[in-house]
């Protein structure tokens, strides 16, 4: 069983910044694409960034381009998604997510394993 366990959320002022972790455990965590997405109150969940296995290959969303940056270290099987000149829009649940099929992109659909969230609050 692949368990997902997501720290580091909290509240920050708007120009802050926040860094997330996921601590994956339950299987070969270097075989895995991993992905950040994000659900605000009354939004849908939407794909905020992705690294592949080996790291070599990263992705954003435009809204957080050039401010957050994924990385992840294999052999603590942890994956960070860290966040600066953050904004009152970035306030969300973040999510960490595993996908085990070589998929890499952006569709949530395609991820296997989530965690259970972490609240992340910019305040203005």
């Amino acid at each position: 069983q692949v368990q997902l366990v997501e720290s580091g959320g909290g509240l920050v002022q708007a120009g802050g910044s926040l860094r997330l972790s996921c601590a994956v455990s339950g299987d070969t965590f270097s075989s895995y694409t991993m992905g950040w997405f994000r659900q605000a109150p009354g939004k849908e969940r939407e794909f905020v960034a992705y690294i592949s296995w080996s790291g070599g290959s990263t992705y954003y969303a435009d809204s957080v381009k050039g401010r957050f940056t994924i990385s992840r270290d294999n052999a603590k099987s942890t994956v960070y998604l860290q966040m600066n000149r953050m904004k009152p829009e970035d306030t969300a649940v973040y999510y960490c997510a595993a996908s085990g099929r070589h998929y890499i992109g952006t569709n949530g659909g395609a991820y296997d394993y989530w965690g259970q969230g972490t609240q992340v609050t910019v305040s203005s």
